[in-house]
């Protein structure tokens, strides 16, 4: 990145993909190894990434977090500046918003209200990287985990993984009522919406943000089988771990040091305007994916979701 790699702060550390980029960062020579704000749930799997990071040589601090408690998520970026300001780690030059999760059934919600997918895959990061913004050092970037499901192609329909169905985001971030639908449609909907969501935020983020902080989108590859889907049907997380070892199908051991290198490495200094990383090429999004009325709206509601928490917090 520079000559001060700095403080890498990511969110779900602790289990497949984060934890894979967490280890390859704290795995770096030491000239080129950040400190570490791993920002995840508390308990053991914490603690070992954490455990493990340390044992590499990297700086390690943990940040006990719900990412469906958006009162946890001030919190955390609360602790965040505190270790920042104190010198306790290096300036923060990355932000990783790696967590992601998909719910089941979307009458869930999460403890602020909203439909659990959207709360954790977009109103979650929104927050956190709204307050930690002004804490950035520059040159710094923000990576946002992305996901090509928004948009479907004919291996994702013969897969039957349904593509976004985009609506007003108060919407979307509205649980469902009733009777909860058969299969997986819904909630693989709403997982394709809260990932397009990502892609429109990170347009109207670059936007927002000052000179010096780009923002990026990154798509791991498909990754079956990982901790994303143990909402799933039990029969539909064994297909996964059965498809994630057909050759060709991503990983977390591939696309986490992937990951790493977006967030840190210098051949990736000059991208921003939420260009789109697959693993290790930018590619085009799909022009569903480039809607400036779409990003405005989306910013707008964003933050009077958020300001609605607060308030009902």
């Amino acid at each position: 990145m520079s000559t001060d790699t700095g403080t890498v702060l990511i969110t779900g550390p602790t289990r497949g993909l984060g934890r894979s980029a967490a280890l390859a960062m704290a795995g770096r020579p030491a000239g080129e190894r950040p400190d570490l704000l791993l920002v995840g749930r508390g308990g053991d799997a914490l603690a070992d990434t954490a455990g493990r990071a340390r044992a590499l040589g990297a700086v390690v601090h943990t940040v006990a977090c719900d990412l469906s408690r958006l009162a946890d998520v001030r919190a955390a970026a609360a602790t965040a500046r505190e270790l920042l300001a104190a010198g306790a780690v290096r300036p923060l030059r990355a932000l990783v918003a790696n967590a992601g999760r998909m719910s089941a059934d979307t009458r869930e919600a999460s403890a602020d209200g909203y439909e659990l997918t959207f709360a954790v895959n977009h109103l979650a990061h929104a927050q956190l990287i709204g307050d930690l913004l002004g804490s950035m050092a520059t040159p710094g970037r923000i990576v946002l985990l992305g996901s090509n499901v928004y948009s479907a192609n004919i291996w994702r329909r013969l897969l039957g993984v349904p593509e976004a169905r985009w609506r007003d985001p108060v919407e979307l971030a509205r649980p469902a009522t009733g009777t909860r639908s058969p299969g997986f449609q819904e909630s693989g909907i709403a997982y394709a919406n809260a990932k397009l969501a990502v892609l429109y935020y990170a347009h109207e983020l670059q936007r927002h943000t000052a000179p010096g902080v780009n923002v990026t989108v990154f798509e791991p590859g498909w990754m079956p089988g990982t901790a994303l889907s143990r909402d799933a049907p039990a029969v539909f997380q064994a297909m996964g771990r059965g498809l994630g070892r057909v050759p060709g199908v991503s990983t977390p051991r591939r696309s986490g040091p992937a990951l790493a290198s977006l967030a840190l490495d210098e051949k990736w200094a000059g991208l921003r305007d939420g260009a789109f990383v697959v693993v290790d090429k930018v590619r085009q999004v799909r022009p569903v994916a480039q809607a400036p009325q779409r990003e405005r709206r989306l910013w707008e509601a964003t933050a009077q979701l958020l300001d609605g928490a607060k308030v009902s917090g």
